[in-house]
């Protein structure tokens, strides 16, 4: 009992080490935080960076169920940076020294402003500043990247940013991987079949806050004559101003699609059965809108 209530000797009487349950090489310090949201509760899965002294990252991670961080660094000079969605950024300067812990105790977020949504009305995609990608998988190794170069679309904002709407078509023989052979396969009836089904087309009117600057936009996807419910997990980046002041606004969005919901099916298979293209397809989109003229 005496030795337990102890705790911090061993059986011989020496103190213990207060690193001893974290692994650590010589010339290695530990460096901790707790982080925590406003009301005093654990924020999991925070972003925690170490960056040394000329800007390289020495260690990142995110943070455990529990809001803590512990990683061992070498003994140096460190600037710290913790963030959060829905949070201001937490920055702070640490000096890790050899065999020693460096906490930075219990770290408290602070709600972040969200930035200022569009203003009520309709505003179109604007082309040049805007763009539709899509990333498959290639015999399950490279990552083929490609875009769409032709596309438009509008969005109607309303007073309730939830209730808003927005409508995209996109034109199938667009499609561009910088391969002229590979292009033309896509086009052929084995994918977009583009003589049947010349455009693509996304219908929202769900959007639905998730907090800060996240947004889930739900709609409608028509692709190679079929039609399915897609959410684009979605970032918004704010308001800006053009070249000539006018008011523009920014996000960026993502999806996965799959080829089986769109019987897009087709396949080869390479050695020892390895599929040549990929059952999924990543969509990145980047988009800018400004007011509708």
């Amino acid at each position: 009992m005496i030795g337990r209530l102890l705790g911090s000797r061993t059986n011989r009487g020496r103190r213990t080490n207060p690193l001893a349950a974290v692994r650590t090489p010589p010339s290695a310090g530990v460096v901790s935080c707790r982080v925590l949201d406003p009301v005093g509760q654990p924020v999991p899965q925070a972003e925690f960076t170490v960056v040394d002294a000329v800007g390289r990252t020495v260690v990142g991670g995110g943070t455990d169920p529990f809001g803590s961080f512990v990683a061992a660094v070498p003994a140096g000079e460190y600037r710290l940076a913790v963030s959060a969605e829905g949070y201001a950024p937490y920055r702070a300067a640490a000096t890790v020294a050899e065999e020693s812990l460096t906490s930075l105790g219990d770290v408290t977020l602070q709600v972040a402003r969200p930035p200022e949504l569009p203003a009520p009305g309709d505003w179109d995609i604007e082309p040049t500043h805007s763009s539709v990608g899509f990333t498959a998988r290639h015999i399950g190794l490279a990552r083929i990247h490609g875009r769409f170069n032709s596309f438009a679309g509008v969005v109607r904002i309303a007073e309730e940013v939830e209730q808003s709407a927005m409508h995209v078509v996109i034109d199938a023989a667009s499609i561009d991987t910088n391969v002229r052979m590979r292009d033309d396969h896509l086009r052929s009836a084995d994918f977009l079949d583009v003589e049947r089904f010349p455009t693509l087309e996304f219908y929202s009117d769900r959007f639905a806050h998730r907090g800060g600057s996240r947004w889930a936009v739900t709609g409608a996807l028509s692709l190679h004559g079929v039609t399915r419910t897609v959410t684009l997990d979605t970032e918004y980046l704010g308001l800006g101003n053009g070249m000539e002041g006018e008011a523009r606004a920014a996000c960026r969005a993502t999806a996965e699609l799959h080829r089986d919901d769109y019987t897009m099916s087709w396949q080869t298979m390479l050695a020892r059965g390895i599929a040549a293209v990929g059952p999924t397809i990543e969509v990145e989109l980047d988009i800018q809108i400004v007011p509708k003229s």
